[in-house]
């Protein structure tokens, strides 16, 4: 047998009970895994199809050339549990769409999975910034992260600081607030004001624009963005 533990990105209803997973696992990077059953009448698996459940999968150790690896058995990781309110719903749902598309070629990689798992314990802890910080760490580890220099302005295209506007998005302000994430030695503790979040997500995902090819915004921007227009967390 084959052991898997995984995050669920997005999944598929396959016939009437099945379900194909896609998910990143620490053991084997993106995979598309095939699952009997979850649909099924006296199924308890089904309460696991949420954004960003971390899973455990017991596997068939061999699967047909060219097929998804099947799934002999589906439980919640230890010490993994799901978000419980709207906002933090919103937020990994929002996150789980970015993964789902800018990890589908992404082999094992430690670091994406551990920031993931990171990235979900500040979530718990009500760090409604979580999002924000996640996409520009995410940046850091692709190894496409602005480079840090004494200018004042992000040109986001070329990833440089420098000393004139090129970008309506990333004025003073929201330029400053890249520099000081990326330099942080805490980067989730930074605070960002609740007036600036909206644009500064909007700035991210500009940047992931120029340095991701086929980046598409994910579906829920608008949702998060509503949300998390008066909150102060």
């Amino acid at each position: 047998m084959l052991y898997l533990n995984g995050f669920l990105l997005s999944y598929l209803k396959y016939g009437d009970n099945d379900c194909v997973m896609h998910c990143f696992t620490k053991e084997k990077g993106y995979q598309s895994l095939f699952v009997k059953g979850v649909y099924g009448k006296k199924s308890k698996q089904k309460a696991y199809l949420q954004p960003l459940a971390e899973l455990c999968f017991t596997l068939y150790k061999k699967a047909a050339a060219g097929s998804m690896l099947p799934v002999s058995k589906l439980e919640l990781a230890a010490g993994s549990h799901l978000p419980q309110n709207i906002k933090a719903n919103a937020v990994v749902f929002f996150i789980a769409d970015f993964l789902n598309q800018v990890l589908r070629n992404e082999e094992i990689n430690p670091r994406i999975y551990a920031e993931v798992a990171h990235f979900l314990e500040e979530l718990d802890r009500n760090n409604y910034r979580a999002h924000l910080i996640f996409l520009l760490r995410f940046l850091e580890i692709s190894g496409v992260h602005p480079l840090i220099g004494s200018g004042r302005f992000l040109d986001p295209e070329s990833g440089n600081f420098i000393d004139i506007k090129v970008h309506d998005l990333f004025d003073d302000e929201l330029s400053s607030i890249w520099k000081e994430v990326l330099t942080s030695a805490a980067p989730y503790t930074v605070a960002i004001s609740t007036s600036h979040r909206k644009r500064f997500l909007e700035s991210i995902l500009v940047y992931y624009h120029y340095h991701f090819s086929d980046f598409r915004i994910p579906s829920s921007l608008e949702i998060v963005q509503q949300l998390f227009q008066t909150d102060g967390h």
